[in-house]
């Protein structure tokens, strides 16, 4: 056999003096081989370098040992400490992954549910973009696939789920800022994907306190419930000028929107930013601005990023158990990957309110 080509089960078993069969049992972990003829196996495989094709195994077992995973945009955070808590647990579980990005873009999306399920994954993590149709999902699901998803959800799709208690959290984060006596306080979202329902009527009907139907939003409007069911808890009145939309995931967005807001005679004393994006964007406004935190306007961000640790006089921030959620995810999938059979399940993380310095009392 020459030194460049790779050994076959057939080497394997020439070398170590067995039959293919025996040869194939033993590398492929199933049936019954005497313990001498196994060691005999492992130590010509060990010797010829032997590697399992794991392409010939998946046909024969029907599975890859692999996940798919679908992110909205691995460069953000969030995401990416995801994807580390999903992979610490394919990696203990001798899974491997598979990771597209959909860029928050729907066609991209459904083209990365359907390469990965060409590639025979063995189940899908997806953070979905579509929250009432998403019939790539359904379809998914139908073909018996095992699919979790993560941070949203899909109205009527009956399957795992990871997300944050982005409601409360974003309540106990601007009620923060209440108790320390701020009575303007604005919020800086994307609030895309509004065809349920308009900015304005949604706002009406929050802070009327009539039921909405949460489960569905995108985490920045279920940010915005929080923000405005904290203003109605402490009986203040939401300015509607206030809540400033980006409209896109985007830092420049978020850049944008804040300085007509802060320069206007209306003012905030405080801001509350719903995602490591809105925040980055806002702050580049407010150094435009020569402002500074918390002499000139204080500040509650959304997610915890390294550099608001870091940056003077340190940001207080919402902290999500992102690492966790990745993991539980995972967890989820491998459930149902063995087979386990259970009602579908929401996991509502709880979020951690860490208080810096970037908020002083009015």
């Amino acid at each position: 056999m020459s030194s460049k080509s790779k050994a076959t089960i057939a080497d394997v078993a020439r070398a170590a003096g067995v039959s293919t069969a025996t040869a194939g049992r033993v590398l492929g972990h199933y049936g019954y081989t005497s313990e001498e003829k196994r060691e005999q196996v492992l130590k010509a495989a060990q010797d010829l370098g032997y590697r399992p094709n794991a392409l010939a195994r998946s046909l024969i077992t029907g599975k890859t040992r692999t996940l798919g995973v679908v992110a909205g945009d691995i460069q953000n955070p969030f995401y990416a400490s995801v994807i580390r808590g999903i992979s610490n647990v394919a990696d203990a579980n001798g899974f491997g992954l598979l990771i597209t990005n959909s860029d928050e873009i729907p066609a991209h999306e459904v083209h990365a549910v359907e390469l990965l399920a060409q590639k025979q994954v063995d189940g899908l993590i997806v953070t979905p973009i579509d929250t009432r149709k998403a019939r790539h999902l359904f379809n998914i699901k139908a073909m018996g696939m095992p699919l979790v998803l993560i941070d949203r959800a899909v109205g009527g799709l009956m399957v795992d789920r990871v997300a944050t208690d982005n409601i409360a959290a974003a309540e106990q984060a601007v009620r923060h800022l209440i108790g320390e006596g701020h009575r303007r306080i604005g919020i800086v979202a994307e609030l895309v994907n509004e065809n349920f329902m308009t900015l304005d009527d949604f706002v009406s009907h929050a802070i009327a306190g009539d039921p909405i139907e949460s489960e569905t939003l995108y985490p920045s409007w279920q940010r915005l419930l929080g923000y405005i069911r904290a203003h109605r808890i402490a009986g203040l009145t939401v300015d509607p000028r206030l809540i400033m939309r980006a409209g896109s995931y985007s830092a420049q967005a978020a850049q944008d929107v804040v300085p007509p807001v802060m320069t206007s005679p209306y003012s905030p004393t405080a801001l509350f930013t719903t995602d490591g994006t809105m925040s980055e964007g806002s702050m580049r406004a407010l150094t435009m601005l020569k402002l500074s935190v918390p002499e000139d306007l204080s500040l509650v961000c959304f997610d915890d990023l390294d550099w608001m640790s870091f940056l003077r006089p340190g940001i207080t921030t919402v902290s999500q158990p992102r690492l966790a959620m990745g993991e539980a995810a995972a967890r989820m999938l491998l459930e149902r990957i063995r087979g386990e059979e259970y009602p579908s399940r929401t996991v509502l993380m709880p979020a951690e309110l860490i208080v810096r310095g970037s908020v002083s009392r009015v």
